[in-house]
């Protein structure tokens, strides 16, 4: 397995800071459940700026196990991902045990496939790393909408001659039911109403390329959505919105740093609360005509961070806030409501020579932290980012295995981070 290994340079050394501009590819959490929602249309859709993630291609080969025709270019601001469904019903409409297993919004094909072909065979996706995230709410709702479930041998079994519209109460926020859900209405027969829906931008991303698409969905971005169901959506040809937690894991690079960087296209209006705690941390955030310019200070003040549904701080930030969080000079608290597993990155941080004790779902951070160098594990995605983000910040060499991690969320970091004054270098084969 591939390894990262960075040369860290301490706040306040020559040429510590990240200096440059830096673009912010597409958003992985909104290509996800859009590559799904392809499977609606009659005809071909062709998705812009798509990230080069390992999210997004084991995505490709799921649609294409399912029939789609999938081709993809390279091109210098992300790629373009054309899927044709056409021939889908001819296929399977299975999604696989070693896909979900690999890629949890593999599930997020369950409702196009029953909106659009009646039925759907898709594999539970089991544990994860970071909680339990089960998928009860996405098959209540597709209930409510008039499926037939059956749950056997570790699949479920989906069916429906034609949904029907109505009314379905989220019993907790969720991104993935709720998607699942509006993407399944959008082709049902009548009028559907989802409450205590979560109102992330991703999710508005999805409804915007769904009336796109022919769809009638009203209130996302609010916690009630609205669907009139039509009988046929049409594919069409849309730019993926740039990536909010790419932009904040950047933007916490460039504050630790003491550097100053522009992050070109950063979705300003998505990022509200990380900004705020930046700019209560003592960071310099300045939006610009190109994107929000990201300055750190010579001392970073500490915060108080609390993870909740959008529009308060976001759960995929809080490793990376850590780190700023070790950074700063006093004690930081950062609590954790969203999932029970998520402080997995602790102890690898401690051994890089934080100071951080958790306590139930709080985690205490004293600073300032030396960071120093050492060998390092990444347990899931954001907990990659923020041993990127330490390593960058201490002493000597960092060496960070199971990297296939950090490649589900951020292309390419190496060859992005380099440019600006990092030293970072990918080698092939490396830890276990």
């Amino acid at each position: 397995m591939d390894k990262l290994e960075i040369i860290g340079t301490p706040p306040g050394a020559p040429g510590t800071g990240l200096v440059g501009r830096l673009p912010i590819r597409g958003a992985k959490n909104a290509a996800l459940p859009i590559q799904c929602a392809a499977l609606l249309a009659s005809t071909a859709t062709r998705l812009r700026h798509v990230p080069k993630l390992t999210d997004v291609s084991t995505m490709n080969r799921l649609l294409r196990g399912l029939g789609c025709e999938v081709e993809v270019e390279q091109g210098s601001d992300g790629r373009t991902v054309e899927i044709d469904p056409s021939a889908v019903a001819e296929g399977a409409l299975e999604a696989s045990y070693e896909l979900v297993k690999t890629m949890r919004a593999s599930v997020t094909v369950m409702g196009p496939l029953l909106a659009r072909y009646g039925r759907a065979r898709v594999s539970l996706p089991g544990g994860c790393a970071i909680g339990a995230r089960p998928i009860d709410q996405h098959l209540k709702g597709l209930q409510a909408l008039g499926a037939e479930v059956t749950i056997e041998h570790g699949y479920v079994d989906l069916a429906a001659p034609r949904l029907h519209g109505g009314r379905f109460q989220f019993d907790r926020v969720t991104v993935g039911g709720t998607q699942n859900v509006m993407m399944a209405a959008a082709l049902a027969r009548g009028q559907t109403t989802l409450e205590n829906v979560a109102r992330e931008p991703e999710v508005e991303e999805l409804a915007l390329f769904l009336n796109k698409m022919g769809a009638r969905i009203s209130g996302a971005g609010t916690a009630t959505i609205e669907i009139e169901g039509v009988d046929e959506l049409s594919g069409i040809d849309h730019a993926i919105l740039p990536d909010r937690i790419e932009a904040g894991t950047f933007a916490v690079a460039a504050a630790i740093t003491r550097g100053d960087v522009l992050l070109e296209h950063a979705p300003v209006d998505h990022m509200h609360a990380v900004i705020d705690k930046l700019l209560e941390a003592g960071v310099e955030c300045t939006v610009e005509p190109g994107g929000l310019r990201v300055v750190g200070p010579e001392r970073l003040r500490p915060i108080d961070v609390i993870t909740q549904p959008h529009p308060g701080f976001p759960t995929d930030m809080q490793a990376q806030i850590m780190v700023l969080a070790a950074m700063a000079d006093g004690a930081s608290v950062i609590r954790e409501t969203i999932f029970e597993n998520r402080f997995m990155h602790v102890p690898e941080l401690n051994r890089l020579g934080a100071d951080i004790v958790v306590d139930g779902n709080s985690a205490v951070v004293r600073g300032p932290t030396d960071f120093s160098g050492t060998t390092v594990m990444a347990t899931d995605l954001r907990a990659s980012a923020s041993l990127v983000l330490a390593g960058l910040v201490g002493k000597g060499t960092t060496e960070i295995r199971r990297v296939y991690h950090i490649d589900r969320g951020y292309e390419a970091i190496e060859e992005r981070l380099c440019p600006l004054g990092a030293r970072m270098s990918r080698y092939h084969g490396g830890g276990a």
